[in-house]
């Protein structure tokens, strides 16, 4: 059995295809990691809302999420009415960033996480791209809502453009990561899915040296610094594989499994 007690997994391109499929062999390795008392956190982009039935799903019932990008820290209780109990929140102003891209994207899609619940949105996105309930307000009303996260969408530009904005407008004071299409997670400032998995840690008692990571999305780059080993895989971008300690295969290839089955020897 490996050394390593605490586990955190990145959910959408790692545990789950993008047609929303976890495999049952992913379902059943975690099982036995958790009977053999190693901590599986999820930390995910996702909203606590999203998060949460993922975990069910994998037979978590208890335990530690962690969702938006870090921005907020849960831990699943099924004795409380939505299976979770919110236990960290960073919130950051949106409006300087929200302004600053709306002058260059004029037609794009915005949304303001409603913790727990879903978004308040300026428009409804495509199908599928967002879950929980949508709340549709004003522009300026999204603005002034403080945020845990925001998201922004625009259907018709390419993922090099929104890098190209993000460095013209100069987001210096929210975290952000750029999505496979064009979507753009904006997070507050010095919050990562790591600085919300070094509070988890600590606060599980676990070594630094006993972590492991899995993940294959930008917004997984800190993550796998911060774990004793991280793990891409291996259809992240380049970018993502060169901060790895190494590369399982993709997410075709169920390439989490390898790595989770290979902790249970």
């Amino acid at each position: 059995m490996s050394r390593t007690r605490l586990v955190a997994l990145d959910v959408d391109g790692t545990l789950m295809s993008y047609d929303g499929a976890v495999s049952d062999d992913v379902r059943e390795a975690i099982g036995d990691l958790v009977a053999a008392g190693v901590h599986v956190v999820l930390a995910t982009g996702r909203g606590v809302h999203s998060a949460a039935p993922v975990a069910r799903d994998l037979g978590l019932t208890e335990g530690w999420l962690v969702c938006s990008n870090g921005a907020v820290t849960a831990r699943l209780d099924a004795d409380e009415p939505a299976g979770f109990a919110i236990v960290d929140t960073v919130t950051f102003d949106p409006g300087p960033a929200l302004r600053a891209i709306a002058m260059e994207l004029p037609d794009a899609l915005y949304a303001v996480e409603d913790l727990g619940v879903g978004f308040r949105v300026s428009d409804l996105f495509p199908t599928g791209e967002l879950s929980g309930e949508m709340d549709v307000v004003g522009f300026d009303e999204l603005a002034a809502t403080p945020a845990t996260r925001v998201v922004i969408r625009a259907p018709g530009a390419s993922p090099d453009e929104f890098h190209a904005l993000v460095e013209r407008v100069g987001l210096h004071e929210v975290e952000y990561a750029v999505g496979w299409t064009a979507w753009l997670d904006l997070t507050p400032g010095g919050v990562s899915k790591a600085s919300a998995l070094e509070e988890v840690r600590r606060r599980l008692g676990v070594e630094p040296f006993a972590t492991l990571a899995i993940g294959d999305g930008g917004n997984d780059l800190q993550m796998l610094e911060w774990a004793a080993r991280g793990v891409a895989m291996g259809h992240a971008s380049e970018r993502v594989r060169a901060v790895a300690d190494e590369v399982t295969g993709t997410i075709d290839d169920d390439g989490a499994l390898t790595i989770l089955r290979g902790l249970l020897v």
